[in-house]
């Protein structure tokens, strides 16, 4: 069937070539309009819910709100994990499905269910599903600057003219607004003017909202024409609010004469600051499955746009852009890429000798490559971080087979003349192709546990896996095809040496091959003890998930008191802000939020702050890596007792809280019932945690803190006056934080009307006698103080509660320096079993990036065996011999502990990345074991003395083999040298295969020629 394939090529070259164009055709149709981004899609199918319940407590919204909605969402078939995290007025409630769950689906899903709970949820509560975004979503921030307009104006751009454009773009979900100050109309009621004209509150509100409307009557015929009729009230401004008209049955009242109207501001629950000041920020949300790269370049594009109709000095100052990191981890990848194909290019000339034959191999990594890129296009993959990785990897391979099929055309070409050119060609090529698919097949397999993995490992390397597997079936269908015609056409019957080099190396090994085939001692003494010291060094190798990206910004993660308000939570941003400015220059500019942002897709506390620092280019620092520049900052941080910080990366910290709910590389989590004995237990683990070497931004969730004033309406003034605890929540919400009771329309401008606290009353409430001394306008009419009709006390209870698959849980959360993270895990959970004594009811679990590595690790080592097993087949059903076998899977151990080696010198750990290199050194170091066995097999038929043959069929495929290691190598090189963002994801890979190249070459040329020459021996005898 194959020899079918070369046959019908050769018969057929226009056709082909024709055929060949079209394909090369589509498929750089299909690099051009490939979707770019940093790194695969690695988020799980996820529904967020976004509930707001203003005034509640944690514990309130958490028995009324977040455990309902739980125990209704637990039902639905298919979820992976159901985590909530519950604060003061807020819950956020996200649901993961498994693999390959329909996100619609799944949304309609929590949809019904949430709908079917809704009227069972306290009232005045707000919210519901998020858009359909994904944690790693946010990927385009900017600030709106213009010194001339205030908090308010700035907010009031972003909310009526730069969010409403930006949600247009393509792609985009939403536009989170953050920061400034949301512009309101406030009505501070005269309590005693209001008792004084016997109208109520609520005569307020519904005479509002009777009058703030335009009623629809109907259509009227005028003539010919038909008129559409209606009744205008619909208030458009301040005046129309204060002449609204209020009636207590005998007089008639403006609202202006029952209060105070005024232009206020909503309660603020966060703030952005930028380099010291206030300031407002809008952050992109994409949809989930959209372009990246497309989207922030439509952002982009709609901006410029914006611009122009902005007031005159206003200026959006971009500070974060998925974009950068696109182009920078993709552009480095790309480099390595090109110089890889150069480099291998240029070792195919040196080794062939021959200019021609050369360049119609060289003409096979284009062309296998650009059909990778249409095969990747059709299966859906990306053009990113690790799947062109995958392609650098297979560049060193994808030339394996087309050398084999040009350099067995050269040679035959040029031994016999006397038959017609394409015959030859022919016989040439059909002579190996059986052992070159075998081959090909056998490499391809050897990635098939790539495929197997699961969860974030399993959405990282599958696209690498896919990639080089389309890579090696490109390049298998080139060599068999495209090869054989090229070389017809290229490569002629002229008798060309082999350059001088290769004859000498070729004796050289031939006579070294010899010694060793006759005093093997030696040799096998000297590869023994490198094995065995091999083995030795890998139980010295540390383990971890994987590398960092550097993805170029950082972010510092800050936590302070529980209890401090947003102002002196701002205040103290600032001053770190400005701290950090003088002392580091390497920071261009500093973006910091504080609280909670608009949308509630990220419910932070008062006390908890993101900072974001933009960094200037790496040849303008003082340190020589990124590590040296954090400690910099971690020491101006320390200075700043009370508060906890921690550093990381835009996508790494939502990685992390996508894998565990918290940030960091290591989250022990605490489950339990009881918040005060969680928040213990928590401590009690993070003192342990900080005295573990490598440890570094330890924090733990600031469970307790929480201060409260409770208010009990006492019961028997409660009938008297037929006052509810409803009602007096509303009447107080009324005068502390504001209550919403109506709105005024302008155009495309929604205003707000609120209840607002009355200033000629004195300043708002500070402490608790003041509260108990707030007036309050009770439903019979009656003026009375707070203190009169309820009991004020302060209490405490927990300021966040977080919640996992239906059970409390707090959590320690840590990152990892200077070394290995498996083994970083495993002396915690020593230390804490050692020293920890766990009440009953409660439990820990370990989560992170480590969990990663071992399932990672698990997955492998059960399916490799089996995976060996298929390529035992393979090379039976090749070879005829299960001997044969046998001799090139012993190739596999010692060309691995080059690999084992390498890391340890270059101080690498043991890392995903790591594990695919030994995997592809796996397929090499087979593929090498089958073109010598094939060819030493067809040598040893022509050939009557056995030691001859083996040395002259070792000798003829001395350079294929060393072509094949050089080419592999030096396609990998431009990894390892690699310096930009994303080069340190592919750096484990590339040096594992390089290391391992070395010994597997030297075993392939020595050890199986040994192998071979003394079973054949035997046999023979």
């Amino acid at each position: 069937m194959l020899n079918a394939f070369v046959r019908f090529a050769l018969t057929q070259r226009l056709f082909i070539s024709v055929l060949l164009s079209i394909a090369l055709l589509m498929g750089f149709l299909a690099w051009k309009n490939m979707p770019i981004d940093a790194f695969p899609d690695i988020s799980a199918t996820q529904v967020n819910l976004i509930i707001k319940a203003p005034g509640m407590t944690a514990e309130e919204i958490e028995a009324q709100i977040t455990r309902p909605i739980e125990t209704e969402l637990l039902g639905i078939p298919n979820q992976a994990i159901l985590r909530s995290t519950t604060k003061y007025s807020i819950t956020s409630i996200t649901l993961d499905f498994t693999e390959r769950t329909d996100i619609y689906w799944a949304r309609q899903q929590v949809s019904e269910r949430l709908q079917n709970l809704w009227g069972a949820l306290p009232e005045g509560i707000s919210g519901g599903m998020a858009p359909m975004s994904t944690p790693l979503s946010e990927m385009f921030m900017f600030t709106v600057e213009n010194p001339q307009l205030s908090l308010q104006q700035r907010k009031h751009l972003l909310d009526w003219q730069i969010r409403p454009a930006l949600r247009t773009v393509p792609g985009v979900a939403d536009v989170n607004v953050l920061g400034g100050q949301t512009k309101t109309i406030q009505f501070a009621p005269d309590l005693s003017r209001l008792r004084q004209a016997g109208i109520s509150l609520d005569q307020i509100e519904a005479s509002l909202a009777m009058s703030n409307l335009n009623g629809a009557v109907g259509r009227m015929d005028v003539g010919t024409e038909s008129m559409i009729i209606r009744t205008e009230g619909r208030m458009h401004q301040l005046e129309d609010v204060a002449g609204l008209i209020i009636s207590n049955g005998n007089s008639i009242y403006r609202l202006s004469d029952l209060g105070q109207l005024s232009s206020g501001q909503l309660t603020r629950y966060g703030g952005v600051t930028k380099d010291g000041a206030e300031t407002t920020q809008g952050l992109v949300v994409a949809l989930k499955d959209s372009n990246t790269a497309e989207v922030v370049a439509a952002v982009r594009e709609k901006l410029a746009q914006i611009q122009a109709t902005l007031p005159e000095g206003t200026n959006i100052n971009i500070f974060y852009d998925r974009k950068d990191l696109i182009d920078t981890a993709v552009g480095t990848i790309s480099s390595a890429l090109f110089q890889a194909i150069f480099l291998v290019a240029v070792i195919l000339a040196l080794f062939l000798g021959n200019f021609r034959a050369s360049l119609v191999v060289a003409a096979s990594i284009p062309i296998s490559v650009i059909f990778t890129f249409y095969l990747m296009r059709q299966f859906g993959l990306t053009a990113n971080l690790m799947s062109l990785g995958g392609l650098v990897i297979a560049i060193g391979l994808l030339v394996d087979s087309a050398v084999v099929v040009v350099e067995n055309t050269v040679t035959a070409l040029q031994k016999d003349k006397s038959l017609p050119k394409l015959h030859l060609i022919y016989r040439a090529t059909g002579d190996i192709v059986k052992p070159v698919f075998a081959g090909t097949l056998i490499v391809i397999v050897v990635f098939i546990p790539l495929l197997t993995l699961t969860g974030l490992e399993g959405k990282l390397f599958t696209p690498v896996a896919l990639t080089i597997v389309f890579a090696l079936l490109s390049a298998l269908l080139t060599a068999i095809t495209v090869m054989p015609v090229l070389a017809s056409w290229v490569i002629t019957q002229k008798r060309s040496k082999p350059p001088k080099y290769l004859n000498k190396l070729q004796q050289v090994y031939q006579r070294s091959l010899q010694r060793t085939l006759l005093a093997p001692r030696w040799f096998v003494a000297i590869i023994s003890l490198v094995f065995i010291a091999s083995l030795v060094l890998f139980t010295f190798i540390g383990k971890t998930f994987m590398p960092v990206l550097n993805e170029g910004d950082i972010i510092i993660q800050l936590e302070k008191v529980p209890t401090i308000n947003l102002q002196s939570s701002l205040e103290l941003d600032k001053e770190i802000e400005k701290h950090l400015l003088a002392e580091i220059p390497e920071i261009e500019q500093i973006v910091a939020r504080t609280g909670s942002d608009e949308l509630g897709l990220d419910p932070m506390g008062l006390n908890e702050t993101d900072i974001f620092l933009t960094l200037k280019p790496m040849n303008e620092w003082r340190f020589k890596d990124k590590d040296k520049l954090i400690d910099a900052m971690r020491d101006i941080l320390l200075q700043y007792p009370g508060i906890n910080f921690a550093f990381t990366q835009p996508i790494q910290m939502r990685s992390a809280e996508m894998l565990t709910g918290s940030s960091g590389t290591v989250a022990i989590k605490v489950f339990g019932e009881d918040t005060s004995v969680l928040a213990q237990l928590a401590e009690q683990i993070s003192n342990q945690v900080k005295a573990i070497e490598g440890s570094v931004d330890v924090q733990m969730t600031l469970i307790d803190g929480g201060d409260y004033i409770s208010i009990s309406l006492q019961n028997e003034l409660a009938e008297q006056y037929g006052l509810s605890n409803q009602q007096l929540a509303k009447l107080l919400r009324i005068q502390v934080d504001g209550e919403p009771f109506s709105y005024i329309i302008d155009g495309k401008i929604k205003t707000p009307i609120y209840w607002a606290y009355d200033s000629d009353q004195g300043e708002r409430p500070t402490s608790v006698a003041e509260l108990e001394g707030l007036p309050l306008l009770l439903p019979d009419n009656r003026l009375v103080t707070l203190a009169d009709i309820a009991t004020v006390k302060r209490t405490v209870g927990p300021a966040i509660i977080e919640r996992e698959n239906g059970e409390r849980f707090s959590v320690v959360a840590a990152n990892v320096q200077d070394r290995d993270l498996v083994g970083f895990v495993e002396e915690i959970r020593l230390k804490v079993d050692q020293n920890l004594t766990m009440p009953e009811g409660y439990f820990i679990t370990y989560g992170g990036e480590f969990e990663n590595q071992l399932r990672a690790t698990r997955n492998l080592l059960t399916v490799i065996p089996l995976v060996l097993l298929l390529i035992v087949i393979i090379l039976f059903s090749t070879f005829g011999s299960l001997m044969t076998a046998g001799l090139i899977l012993a190739n596999i151990p010692f060309a691995l502990m080059g690999g084992v080696l390498a890391l340890f010198i270059s101080g690498e750990y043991l890392s995903v990345p790591a594990s695919v290199g030994f995997i592809a050194l796996l397929g090499i170091a087979i593929l090498n074991g089958v073109v010598l066995l094939s060819h030493l097999q067809d040598t040893r038929f022509r050939s009557s003395e056995l030691l001859n043959g083996v040395l002259v069929g070792s000798g003829d495929r001395l350079r294929p083999i060393l072509m094949t290691a050089t080419t592999a190598v030096f396609g990998l090189l431009p990894l390892v040298l690699a310096t930009g963002p994303g080069a340190e994801i592919q750096k484990p890979l590339a040096i594992v295969v390089i290391g391992g190249l070395f010994t597997s070459t030297l075993i392939t040329l020595y050890l199986l020629p040994l192998l071979y020459y003394r079973i054949e021996s035997r046999t023979t005898s």
